[in-house]
């Protein structure tokens, strides 16, 4: 069974039901709910999500969002050495360094998804898209 880091971007198309990905991003919400995978999100995942959620959406409608979403995925760890892994690495963009070292520091993860894979060839993960990561599961 895999287990993978869904990134903000996955949440967000399911929260505001973005047509061109809600239906991909969705299933690997459901796949972890049905506990066919499973999920793991960080707590700047949940923090950067919140932040734009809360732009639309009143604390309350947002809390039942995050309360159902951590009743099937889990919260990985983030620590000093995730933290200074991603300050002296070769990722452009200092939050998806601090994503995917906390990733890969909890040993716990294989996959990463994301719709954002360009800022990710840096990771000793596998980094997929939800629709590419739902093909594989078809081939396999």
């Amino acid at each position: 069974m895999n287990s993978i880091l869904i990134d903000s971007d996955v949440l967000l198309d399911v929260f505001y039901n973005r047509p061109d990905f809600y239906k991909d991003s969705l299933r690997i919400l459901n796949m972890c709910e049905k506990k066919q995978i499973i999920g793991y999100a960080t707590p700047l995942i949940i923090a950067n999500v919140y932040y734009i959620l809360n732009k639309t959406n009143s604390h309350q409608k947002i809390a039942i969002k995050f309360n159902n979403l951590l009743s099937f995925v889990d919260v990985i760890s983030m620590n000093k050495s995730n933290i200074l892994k991603a300050l002296n690495s070769n990722f452009k963009d200092f939050e998806d360094a601090l994503q995917n070292y906390a990733a890969e520091y909890s040993k716990k993860i294989d996959i990463i998804i994301t719709r954002n894979t360009k800022d990710y060839k840096n990771s000793n993960l596998a980094v997929l898209t939800p629709e590419t990561y739902l093909k594989t599961l078809i081939i396999l």
